[in-house]
């Protein structure tokens, strides 16, 4: 279990010297990547693997941080791709497309991915074939053939594919030799045995300020869909994180800080009335025991870049 942050510490930092806090943090969690990427060139080196499965719920970062590791990796002379499982939507039959108990399309669902062409894939891979990536269009609901990308892997080669359903029985335990991560915010924030700010709501927060500046929905929306969120979370992708090679805890610091302004102008346009409102009113006098930190002071090739804009990586 990671250490939890202390506000009063986090305050300190943040008040004092916010330049060299964002440092530290970001050389924390950049240590964090290398770790993780000669991990993977080793298991690569023992036994010719391939293909790494990273996994982790929404709002863990999972898109940068594969991103990230592959940076790490070609500064260790191997090459590596990033695919998301995104891209292997199946579009949703009426007939055939799972279903939550009330009767909704459950997106949140590993059914709702292709998996047969998912174990086909990771098996071509593995033997040096080439495979072609779909490309799944989430405005029109379907694959665009035009979009699909072809992939073959040398020898000094591993793509990693980045998902919820990653480590879900049904895909990795088909596939051994695969390299496993499990991504996550993962640290409370504490001040004298208090908790005041839970590891969860720091990827509430990230979703929040992420869905309203590039997704069209307020904070509102994200709210109300959060808690269908933490049931496909707790139901599809927890009870598989122990199966991962290394647990990697994707918080920082300085990160609420950070995220803090963008969030209470989000918070503050919720109406009265949301279901969840206990939880925003729990939610932000917590935010205002932060003190700021500038956004100015974010690298560009930030896991926070993901969520607040400004990043090196596509997404």
């Amino acid at each position: 279990m990671p250490y939890p942050y202390y506000i009063d510490i986090i305050n300190k930092r943040s008040a004092g010297d916010p330049a060299e806090y964002a440092q530290e943090c970001e050389a924390i969690f950049n240590r964090k990547v290398d770790e993780a990427a000669a991990d993977i060139a080793d298991r690569t080196e023992e036994i010719n693997c391939h293909v790494v499965l990273l996994s982790g719920p929404s709002g863990s970062g999972k898109t940068t941080t594969s991103h990230k590791i592959c940076d790490a990796l070609k500064k260790i002379g191997i090459h590596a791709y990033t695919v998301s499982l995104d891209k292997y939507y199946i579009s949703p039959d009426p007939d055939t497309y799972p279903r939550t108990e009330d009767g909704e399309l459950d997106r949140e669902s590993p059914f709702a991915l292709d998996l047969g062409l998912l174990n086909e894939h990771f098996i071509a891979l593995e033997h040096g074939q080439e495979i072609s990536v779909p490309h799944f269009n989430f405005a029109a609901q379907a694959r665009d053939p035009s979009l699909a990308m072809p992939l073959k892997l040398r020898r000094d080669e591993v793509v990693i594919f980045e998902g919820i359903h990653a480590l879900n029985d049904m895909l990795a335990d088909g596939h051994p030799n695969a390299f496993k991560l499990y991504i996550s915010a993962r640290s409370d924030i504490k001040h004298y045995g208090r908790l005041c700010f839970k590891r969860t709501w720091t990827r509430l927060l990230r979703r929040i300020v992420r869905d309203e500046l590039f997704r069209g929905f307020g904070a509102a929306e994200t709210l109300e869909m959060w808690a269908i969120v933490r049931n496909g979370e707790k139901k599809y992708i927890s009870p598989f994180k122990y199966k991962a090679d290394i647990l990697f805890d994707s918080s920082m610091g300085y990160e609420v800080p950070v995220m803090k302004q963008f969030a209470l102008k989000a918070l503050r346009e919720v109406p009265d009335g949301l279901e969840r409102l206990d939880e925003l009113r729990a939610l932000l006098p917590a935010l205002m025991e932060f003190e700021d930190i500038d956004p100015s002071y974010v690298p560009e090739n930030s896991i926070l870049r993901e969520f607040i804009g400004g990043g090196i990586y596509e997404y």
